[in-house]
């Protein structure tokens, strides 16, 4: 038995701590994608360690430390799970709202999902020789519209396909962490893929490169900046549609969401929103800020999925504690605007440094004002 691990069984608790800190960030990953929820995610790792802690001596070695770990995460995931329902969308469970009426109060009791920091997914495939099409692959994993569409499938189904298509544990190894046979996790595996195959979006389009993501980025923010529609609808497919829950409102079609725009930036609210480059799901990401007394606060946090060069989807959290996760600033000082907001042409896509835009500022009450709520309806504007 490795030192290390002796001592962690021998009860040295820091000896533990350093035995389980190598796997505490990807735990949280796959709580993540098990649960749909930071929030939770963070609960069942805690959980997790808690166990593994107290169940130490009786660690015999049969498996790997890894193995054994996400043995009791996924389990606790199960528990978990047993008593909450699945995370969703707006798409969900409402049909498109029409953008020329106001958008339904929201409703913070429903289990939205919640975005993942791709702050925290920094160093998860730290070595530079990996295989590309695999880095693809787990990156495609975290992505939101992978996690929307887990959500959908039943608590063992979910699993069994992240255990055996996402981490890549055998059949037998799968079948050891639930307690089943490998021919059970075999024939989970295929109902799960049925499904998952039915709730996955058709992308369409070639893949779109990081950097013309950045150019893509760069742009939007530019026309957020002069509140150009038009401008901001070219870079939106047809097809695209925008939701931002905790408001069960969501609007199909760029033609749609256009409307939604010209109203919110005629609309008192729409002005002097800033917005900051971010990363969530491994997908470029816009915080958003609100303005108040002495600054702005933070509003929410807007994922960009991209495909084939163009935005198919724009999915707003409105959830203000996220902020901290991302490590993004709890207030933006005015004085922080007067840099320009595009740096050498393009925008960098990580990192809290990324590029700041605003609008022409106005008198807005103090801590912002939901956008989703309250913004009025002005049929001229439709």
């Amino acid at each position: 038995m490795p030192a290390l691990l002796a001592a962690a069984v021998a009860g040295n608790d820091v000896a533990f701590q350093r035995l389980a800190a190598p796997y505490r960030r990807e735990l949280l990953v796959h709580c993540y994608r098990m649960l749909g929820s930071l929030d939770d995610a963070d609960d069942a790792v805690q959980e997790t360690l808690v166990k593994a802690w107290r169940g130490l001596a009786g660690f015999e070695g049969r498996s790997s430390v890894r193995a054994w770990l996400y043995r009791i995460a996924t389990n606790a995931c199960l528990d978990a799970l047993d008593h909450r329902a699945r995370r969703i969308l707006p798409m969900a469970i409402v049909a498109p709202a029409e953008p020329c009426q106001a958008p339904e109060p929201d409703d913070p009791d429903l289990p939205w999902l919640q975005p993942y920091p791709d702050a925290l997914l920094d160093g998860m495939d730290p070595d530079p020789l990996a295989d590309p099409a695999a880095v693809v692959v787990r990156r495609e994993h975290i992505e939101l519209a992978f996690i929307a569409a887990v959500q959908y499938l039943q608590p063992r189904q979910r699993a069994v396909l992240l255990l055996r298509e996402v981490l890549g544990f055998s059949a037998a190894e799968t079948a050891g962490m639930l307690a089943t046979t490998s021919a059970s996790v075999s024939s989970t595996l295929q109902r799960a893929r049925n499904t998952l195959r039915g709730r996955l979006p058709v992308t369409g389009g070639p893949p779109t490169s990081r950097a013309e993501q950045a150019e893509l980025v760069a742009r939007y923010v530019r026309a957020w900046h002069a509140k150009d529609v038009p401008a901001l609808v070219a870079l939106l497919r047809e097809d695209a549609y925008m939701a931002m829950p905790p408001t069960p409102s969501w609007y199909q079609g760029r033609d749609s969401i256009g409307v939604y725009l010209r109203r919110l930036f005629a609309s008192p609210w729409g002005v002097d929103l800033r917005v900051m480059v971010t990363g969530a799901n491994g997908q470029p990401a816009l915080a958003v800020y609100a303005p108040a007394e002495d600054g702005h606060m933070p509003f929410a946090i807007k994922l960009l999925t991209v495909h084939g060069g163009l935005i198919v989807a724009i999915t707003g959290f409105v959830h203000v504690g996220l902020f901290d996760r991302f490590g993004l600033p709890p207030r933006l000082r005015v004085d922080a605007f007067r840099a320009p907001y595009v740096l050498g042409g393009a925008v960098r896509l990580v990192g809290v440094r990324g590029v700041v835009a605003s609008a022409a500022p106005t008198a807005v009450p103090s801590g912002g004002v939901p956008i989703t709520t309250v913004c009025p309806v002005d049929p001229s504007s439709c």
